[in-house]
């Protein structure tokens, strides 16, 4: 398979595995990856996954990243928050969480980081455009007040900074305190009653 042919059929992958390219040439050389990437054809995220070295670099394209290197994953925390308008600040790291432990990427294209959550806390996320799996905003926040149990008092919450007009517009109530039920965590209860009262009060 020459370079023309490799770059149309792994076009639609974006980021792309060695198994995707045995998927296509079940005799494919790795040796040729090596080869191509030398002569600037594709970009080495990290072992094992590749892109095109045209893609353009869009932040559609590091969330599908994030996703693509390390699952299962879905984009959460910070990048989430920020996503849905719900902090100010500009997060350049692509933060998710993760099955799997712990563990943070520096690729040559940016930034990744994953926390470990519990299989069963595994959900309260959607499918975007892009084929991205992002956390609903509930779950965004669930995520973030989970794996940061020192935020627990009025002025804790109130340097996170949430912005209360996105918040309500952005946030279903009656399915954050579902989501926060779902937990079966009474410490996280107990902190997320003062984060809304926080937040109703600001």
């Amino acid at each position: 398979m020459n370079i023309i042919d490799f770059q149309r059929k792994l076009d639609k992958y974006q980021v792309f595995s060695l198994r995707d390219i045995e998927k296509i040439d079940p005799l494919f050389k790795r040796i040729q990856i090596d080869r191509w990437e030398k002569k600037g054809y594709i970009i080495k995220i990290k072992r094992g996954f590749y892109s095109l070295a045209d893609n353009e670099l869009s932040e559609q394209f590091l969330l599908l990243t994030a996703n693509r290197i390390y699952s299962p994953s879905y984009i959460s925390l910070e990048k989430a928050l920020k996503f849905y308008g719900l902090i100010p600040e500009e997060v350049f790291q692509i933060t998710s969480v993760s099955t799997k432990k712990t563990i943070h990427f520096q690729a040559s294209i940016g930034s990744f980081s994953y926390c470990s959550i519990k299989p069963d806390l595994f959900w309260g996320y959607r499918l975007m455009e892009g084929r991205i799996l992002m956390a609903e905003p509930e779950k965004a926040i669930l995520d973030y007040l989970y794996l940061h149990p020192e935020i627990k008092t009025a002025d804790d919450f109130i340097e996170m900074r949430i912005n209360t007009d996105s918040f309500r517009d952005k946030v279903d109530l009656k399915k954050f305190r579902i989501y926060a039920n779902a937990f079966k965590n009474k410490a996280l209860l107990k902190r997320v009653k003062i984060f809304l009262k926080t937040i109703k009060n600001d």
